[in-house]
């Protein structure tokens, strides 16, 4: 058994970590054994685990969790590289959150991480083209948790959705790598053409709280928007944009906004 354990540990270290956490957090909390049992202990893969989760957060009278977990079983199994984007947003939390101590957290408690994945798993649906299975997935993760991603969207990985309330992404928005959004973000289309009326969002880059990009302009890689700010044109790489409507205020003030998650806006911003 402890040669299993260290084979496994060398495989996946992030799932052996979470299931660590979950023991841990039993003997801490004996009340929540029933919720870590069923969620991380009793599955031998991340995926396994994210399946259940997801299916069990957006069931309902009108589709039951055990249909919708044979639909993220289905996913993940797939397409490994959704496993894949869940560790790297499950490490983005871990490092750029304050609030976050533990690998566990963003599974049993986080909805920004939880509605990433449910996104996920929607977005390989719309790519299979089960469209109106994706509608389904964006519909349920909108009443569950407050966010609202359009299926064909195209996120990268390490994605950080911190609070994640009130959260809109629209159908051609391109959200990049590494990128950090706060809640109440929107990424927004303007007018009614069904042609590519979304922002496109570079690498690195850190959306402050209430911030809305519209229309189909670029956020260059490493920039910076401050809170409240609304974006209506492009913003070079490296910048910092504030105000209504959004006008560049000085550089990003460090290579990674997004992994520091700086938010004063100094006189050297």
């Amino acid at each position: 058994m402890a040669e299993t354990r260290t084979k496994i540990a060398e495989v996946d270290p992030v799932w052996v970590r979470i299931r660590e956490e979950a023991r841990e957090a039993i003997a801490t909390e004996p009340l929540l054994g029933g919720v870590v049992h069923s969620s991380i202990l009793h599955h031998d893969t991340l995926e396994k685990a994210l399946a259940y989760r997801v299916s069990l957060k957006l069931s309902s009278g009108e589709m039951p969790d055990q249909l919708l977990r044979e639909i993220c079983d289905e996913a993940l199994e797939s397409d490994p590289s959704l496993g894949q984007a869940a560790r790297a947003d499950m490490m983005a939390v871990y490092d750029r959150d304050p609030a976050c101590h533990r690998f566990l957290q963003p599974m049993l408690f986080f909805k920004g991480f939880q509605a990433l994945q449910a996104y996920r798993i929607a977005h390989w649906l719309w790519r299979e083209g089960r469209k109106d299975l994706a509608y389904f997935f964006q519909m349920r993760a909108s009443e569950a948790f407050g966010v609202d991603i359009h299926p064909a969207a195209r996120l990268g990985r390490g994605i950080m959705i911190d609070h994640a309330h009130s959260i809109v992404i629209g159908e051609t928005a391109v959200v990049g790598d590494n990128v950090s959004m706060l809640h109440s973000v929107t990424l927004g289309g303007t007018g009614k053409e069904e042609e590519d009326r979304h922002p496109k969002i570079g690498n690195g880059v850190l959306i402050g709280a209430g911030a809305k990009v519209l229309g189909n302009i670029s956020v260059g890689h490493c920039s910076r928007i401050a809170a409240g700010s609304v974006v209506l044109q492009d913003v070079p790489p490296m910048k910092t944009v504030a105000g209504v409507p959004a006008r560049i205020v000085g550089e990003a003030g460090c290579a990674q906004p997004s992994i520091t998650m700086d938010q004063i806006l100094s006189s050297g911003a």
